[in-house]
């Protein structure tokens, strides 16, 4: 076991905390960097499945398995399909489904209150990424550098300031575009918006645009508006600084529809978010370079269509940290890390890339219900 190994992790997401718990377990300290003041900055986004066999097999991992138990949402995994009318396609509840939702904001905590209160360094944007002359790495920030560390483990998202040194690819516009809004107390202030979405997903398509909302917990209701549109269409499009403009031009795009679908724009809170959507190619990878390493969106992020992405990023946590507390020589650790990780991605990326390229097509909706019958189908045949 490495314990004297001296590691970085820049990111405070799950999959970064996923992976400094692990080593703590095992007994290896690190350090995280985040670059939020504080955990609570920003929003931290809306609900997540986890998996049974990535996920949830991380959570177990990571001996958090009761204190995930108390925060997930088993309840909320059913899925609705309806048409621009607001004709019901598909139903389902799935109340006994094995992909439980949680909010990020509750994995997150959960996550930070099972490490020691030092371990996350927060208001720490990494700027800079350094070799050493003994060929370890610092970090340097806005206020210092911290180092040397013999790992650097990129964790830090779509953005991320550590890929550079190993890859050259950039995130490429996937060719859709979120605007994200939210409705407050839905179920006691908009109790007909709380039936529409139903316990989990409700999705409406038409006219190649596209709704998803979601519920989330502590009734609130997380809403999608989706469009396929140039990289900067909403930008020009939307002011996002008038919540009163933003919810006009969403029922103006979504003219047609019918109006109980609309309400969900009309009963939306003033905190409406712009997300372009950005992928790196599948099959991403680069060659190993000693004391740098990636995870999760920084290393594969895709599209949201399988939900796959916090899945994949917590497992990858998972299996770095089994093979850096299981191998002596933890440069090896890595490039096999590595290389198991690029060849395990590369399906839900794929199905992630697919998702992306139909969705909003003419045969969208026709593709989305097929989808949801063959869950219906795969869940039977394990019954």
């Amino acid at each position: 076991m490495n314990k004297q190994l001296h590691i970085a992790i820049v990111g405070a997401g799950p999959g970064g905390l996923t992976l400094a718990r692990i080593l703590h377990l095992n007994g290896i300290a690190v350090t995280v960097f985040e670059q939020e003041s504080h955990p609570l900055e920003r929003p931290q986004g809306g609900t997540l499945d986890l998996h049974e066999d990535s996920g949830l097999e991380a959570v177990r991992l990571a001996g958090l398995m009761d204190a995930f138990l108390a925060i997930a949402r088993y309840e909320d995994q059913g899925s609705r399909l309806l048409d621009k009318a607001g004709r019901v396609l598909f139903e389902d509840d799935d109340a006994d489904g094995d992909r439980p939702e949680v909010d990020r904001t509750e994995l997150r905590a959960m996550l930070l209150q099972a490490l020691p209160a030092d371990c996350v360094r927060w208001g720490h944007a990494t700027r800079e990424v350094q070799a050493t002359d003994d060929g370890r790495w610092t970090l340097a920030f806005d206020h210092g550098s911290a180092g040397p560390f013999d790992l650097v483990v990129g964790a830090d998202g779509t953005w991320s300031r550590i890929r550079p040194l190993l890859s050259p690819y950039r995130p490429q516009y996937s060719g859709l575009t979120f605007i994200e809004c939210g409705i407050d107390d839905v179920d006691r202030s908009h109790p007909k918006l709380s039936q529409l979405v139903g316990r989990g997903k409700m999705g409406v398509e038409g006219d190649c645009k596209e709704i998803i909302a979601q519920r989330n917990g502590n009734a609130h209701i997380r809403a999608y508006a989706i469009f396929r549109v140039p990289a900067d269409w909403a930008a020009r499009r939307f002011d996002i600084g008038s919540p009163a403009a933003m919810r006009a031009e969403l029922i103006k795009e979504f003219a047609g529809f019918s109006d109980e679908i609309l309400d969900l724009f009309r009963a939306s809170n003033d905190a409406f978010a712009i997300r372009p959507i950005y992928a790196l190619p599948v099959g991403h990878c680069w060659t190993n370079r000693r004391g740098l390493t990636l995870l999760g969106d920084a290393a594969h992020v895709m599209s949201p269509f399988g939900g796959d992405g916090v899945n994949n990023a917590m497992f990858d946590a998972a299996e770095l940290a089994r093979l850096l507390t299981t191998r002596s020589d933890w440069a090896e650790a890595v490039a096999e890390y590595e290389a198991l990780m690029f060849a395990r991605v590369v399906e839900s990326a794929a199905g992630a890339a697919e998702g992306a390229a139909t969705q909003l097509s003419h045969v969208g909706q026709e593709l989305t219900l097929e989808m949801y019958r063959g869950h219906v189908s795969a869940r039977s045949a394990k019954a």
